[in-house]
């Protein structure tokens, strides 16, 4: 049992994300899987903390560590690929996804979780999505920059998250039919969002264990 947030940048993924995970009793992922992902590179979690899937110059740091740590990942001596692709990381951070599935009881967020489970896991699927203004207006406040560095920090993000998706499981990330549940929390707020995916967690996965098929559909 796991619950993927997908989210627009600055759309209260990670919040709405706790907020599932304390209703549920559950365990939620946010900067954990990086954080997994780079211990097995050697690298401290402080290097990693808060990065996105293709913040500058992470992956790099990461690829080099990996080329040291894990050779067997490449074909080649690790003293002669000081730099693998980036496929190579997705790999890593695909098994470090299905480990935590495996486990169960998680809330993830982030790193292309729809795509990685697809149709092979007991999953619901959640892309978290807000109108510009209210996600500017988040991102000035939190991360105290001016309207044109927010707007910048918007796009680059929600780019590049749209790139990984795309380049590496040929998917539109905007897609709504690739998730369960599409939910506006300018409209709704946080609070309501977060209840609407309880109350669909607690449809799919009842108190008795025994689970209760949304639909036949498997994004």
């Amino acid at each position: 049992m796991i619950i993927t947030i997908s989210r627009q940048f600055a759309a209260g993924g990670s919040d709405v994300a706790r907020r599932v995970a304390e209703a549920l009793e559950w365990r939620v992922v946010d900067n954990e899987l990086i954080d997994r992902v780079a211990a097995r590179a050697g690298l401290p979690p402080e290097e990693v903390a808060q990065r996105e899937e293709r913040a500058p110059g992470f992956v790099e740091r990461l690829a080099r560590a990996l080329a040291r740590s894990a050779p067997e990942l490449f074909l080649k001596p690790a003293e002669s690929v000081p730099e693998p692709e980036e496929a190579t990381l997705v790999r890593v951070t695909e098994s470090v996804v299905a480990e935590l599935a495996a486990e169960g009881r998680v809330v993830l967020v982030g790193r292309a979780g729809p795509a990685v489970l697809r149709g092979s896991h007991d999953a619901l699927h959640v892309r978290l999505v807000a109108p510009l203004p209210t996600r500017l207006e988040t991102a000035m406040t939190r991360l105290g920059l001016e309207r044109k560095e927010a707007e910048q920090v918007l796009q680059e993000t929600d780019a590049d998250r749209g790139r990984y998706l795309k380049q590496h499981y040929g998917r539109d990330w905007e897609d709504a039919t690739n998730y369960h549940l599409v939910l506006n929390t300018g409209a709704l707020g946080l609070p309501e969002a977060a209840d609407l995916i309880v109350a669909c967690a607690k449809r799919r996965w009842p108190v008795t264990g025994q689970r209760l098929p949304l639909t036949a559909f498997q994004p």
